[in-house]
């Protein structure tokens, strides 16, 4: 779920040509560079979505041809050429690619693979560099797959969210279940080594038996990458507005942590380990290494309307239409809306939110006297491995993980 949010922070104004401060370079050859690539456009609104997507209809005399999916490609390129400019003669060749939204596959197979290509040309890509894209099942078939093979892709992330009708209906997924599954057979014959699904728990009149059928139906496909969120209503989604006119049932915390123990037990069963919060995988290999990079604070350019980026310490944003993204690129400007320069104590808070939710934790060396009185108590209560604890780090045990949110603000301290 790489989506861009559709609320962008406050932040100081961004240069117009994109530069950064020449600190942020500074070691980056120590660290890991990847892109993001957002496609905002939507066939339709899902009602629990507040990413940065758009429409037709929501374009429609807005943006005129500069916010037009038949460009878009060429557009975005323009700012993948804008980034070369920015770094500079930085050597480090791009170890993982991802293309979110969106919906990236409702741009024809030669886009994608026209985006990737000018990230290629600008950068290159590691020999082993992961190459990811989102797809609709309903957006994608056979020969749209073998095409993003052939052009580099090499892994691919369906959304399947559910494999109960009613539940799709409730959360405006349009795709029918067991298109999902089907896709995964047809990635596999098209070449794809990696393929995950995105499942979602907590929707307004799911039961614990429609989330074990769409697990088990997940896990029959034959991926080997699951990722399993908490649905979250987000306030201005037609979702929101349903639960708040009484039309469907707001789930609660205790329904979420039934549900999630659910989904770690029947994934373990069938051979996935969790790797992250939200994450399980079948093996090292099919674990999300651009996902990874984010939450272990590597460099990432992100390209596209409402992206975000991280260079050295450096954050920044994009501004949110395709109309006004694409006319900053025009007129040589960087689509940039505002950045942050995160101090050393930004940082090291980060790496504490985003790492504890990685199996392999946070190193102890991080928390201050608070933090790490915090820690002990965490571990006292049955939330952190004694073992990892033993050897200098903090690692959430099963229950620890339902309680992450809670876990991580004692920690930061």
């Amino acid at each position: 779920m790489g989506g861009m949010p559709s609320v962008l922070p406050d932040g100081e104004p961004m240069p117009e040509d994109g530069a950064l401060p020449a600190s942020a370079l500074d070691g980056a050859g120590d660290r890991p560079l990847a892109f993001y690539l957002h496609v905002p456009y939507c066939a339709t609104r899902c009602g629990y979505c507040d990413f940065n997507t758009y429409t037709a209809t929501e374009l429609r005399g807005s943006g005129g041809v500069l916010a037009s999916r038949d460009n878009y490609a060429a557009t975005l390129a323009d700012e993948v050429r804008l980034a070369r400019k920015v770094l500079g003669d930085d050597p480090r060749p791009l170890s993982t690619v991802f293309v979110g939204g969106g919906t990236p596959t409702l741009l024809d197979a030669a886009d994608l693979v026209s985006m990737l290509g000018a990230v290629r040309e600008e950068f290159g890509l590691a020999d082993d560099a992961e190459i990811t894209t989102e797809a609709n099942p309903e957006s994608v078939g056979p020969e749209y797959l073998e095409k993003l093979r052939a052009g580099g892709f090499n892994r691919i992330s369906f959304g399947m969210q559910s494999a109960r009708q009613h539940v799709l209906k409730v959360l405006d997924r349009t795709h029918t279940p067991g298109r999902p599954e089907a896709c995964v057979a047809e990635a596999r014959a098209a070449g794809f080594d990696h393929v995950n699904l995105d499942l979602i728990y907590g929707t307004p009149g799911e039961s614990d038996d429609d989330w074990r059928a769409s697990l088990a139906a997940a896990v029959g496909a034959g991926p080997d990458h699951v990722s399993a969120y908490a649905l979250i209503v987000e306030e201005g989604t037609q979702l929101a507005r349903r639960i708040r006119r009484g039309e469907v049932p707001m789930t609660d915390d205790d329904v979420h942590a039934d549900r999630y123990l659910i989904a770690d037990s029947v994934l373990s069963e069938a051979g996935f380990s969790w790797y992250e919060v939200s994450n399980w995988a079948t093996s090292d290999a099919g674990r999300c290494l651009h996902n990874e990079l984010y939450w272990r604070g590597a460099d990432w350019w992100g390209a596209g309307p409402g992206a975000h980026s991280h260079v050295g310490g450096v954050r920044w944003w994009n501004v949110k239409h395709p109309g006004a993204y694409a006319a900053a690129l025009a007129e040589g400007r960087s689509p940039g809306a505002g950045r942050e320069l995160l101090s050393a104590e930004d940082r090291r808070v980060e790496r504490i939110l985003l790492e504890l939710r990685l199996k392999d934790g946070v190193p102890l060396s991080l928390l201050k006297p608070a933090g790490l009185a915090a820690s002990g108590r965490a571990l006292a209560d049955g939330l952190l491995e004694p073992a990892a604890y033993e050897a200098g780090s903090a690692v959430l045990t099963l229950r620890g993980r339902l309680l992450a949110d809670g876990v991580v603000r004692d920690l930061v301290d």
